[in-house]
């Protein structure tokens, strides 16, 4: 019962954290950013100017920057926050491109990712490759450029890349209706069925997707933050009816997570987690859209 009681205190700390909805740049995933060629408010640019970012800034709610999808050189669809910005050197101030966040996908996969970073500040006659997430040189292969010509401040799309401003967003990204159970005074097996952001041992996190039949079965999915891979998920609902035992399945090794929801709310599980000799604490928070 000991070895319980760390991820029930951590549990019990969660009360006052609200539920985590999705990041609206998050669903922007793969298939949905690949139709913006076809898609209506997504505009091919050769140049992108900083009167076109300002225009364009409020896309996404929950972000200052324009959104951005790109087609990289090697056939990769990315997806780019940017901001006009100025940069003090020296005794000059110049203009520079910030990219406050990008995803490159991989071929043929929802979330699985390439390459991701943030905070990259573009200067003038640098180039930044989509593929491998760095600033480079003029020449050596970049997918945006970004120039400064006099008083002419853009950024360009270089060789085979393909640059589209979104201005307004792509259908499918829409915030899903809740699906967030009414808890009633006898507890329920389906108040599992949700989608939670789980943090495990303070060293990996995702989302995980839970889907409860009537016979108390668990099946699911798990999409891993660091690579935005996908791993499917089994279990079972246990005594009491408030536990929950699920397994994630990765390529060489399973994971299994031993839980209990707050039967107050519904808005949490806590419990622990073992993976090969390994068992450590976990928690996770009800992500559903309102």
């Amino acid at each position: 019962m000991s070895r319980r009681l760390p991820s029930l205190v951590t549990g019990f700390l969660l009360l006052l954290t609200p539920n985590l909805p999705a990041d609206a740049f998050d669903r922007y995933v793969n298939p949905v950013i690949a139709r913006a060629p076809q898609a209506e408010g997504a505009k091919e640019l050769k140049e992108l100017t900083p009167s076109l970012i300002s225009e364009h800034e409020n896309i996404l709610p929950d972000s200052e920057g324009a959104l951005l999808v790109m087609k990289t050189n090697e056939s990769r669809y990315s997806k780019l926050l940017v901001q006009n910005a100025r940069r003090k050197v020296g005794d000059k101030t110049l203009p520079i491109l910030i990219i406050e966040r990008f995803v490159t996908f991989k071929e043929g996969e929802e979330r699985a990712v390439h390459a991701s970073g943030g905070n990259i500040h573009l200067f003038a006659g640098f180039e930044f490759n989509l593929d491998i997430g760095q600033v480079v040189p003029a020449g050596v292969g970049g997918d945006l450029r970004f120039v400064v010509d006099g008083k002419k401040v853009f950024a360009e799309p270089l060789g085979k890349a393909k640059l589209f401003l979104l201005t307004k967003p792509l259908p499918g990204t829409e915030p899903k209706k809740s699906a967030k159970p009414v808890i009633g005074d006898v507890f329920e097996p389906r108040f599992f069925n949700g989608t939670f952001k789980l943090f495990d041992d303070g060293r990996r996190s995702g989302t995980i997707t839970l889907q409860v039949d009537a016979a108390g079965a668990v099946t699911g999915s798990y999409i891993s933050d660091k690579d935005g891979q996908k791993y499917d998920v089994y279990g079972k609902v246990t005594t009491p009816k408030h536990a929950i035992q699920f397994t994630i399945k990765f390529p060489r090794t399973e994971q299994v997570f031993q839980g209990w929801m707050f039967t107050g709310d519904g808005n949490a599980l806590t419990g622990s987690s073992r993976l090969q000799d390994r068992e450590t604490g976990f928690y996770a928070l009800r992500a559903d859209q309102d």
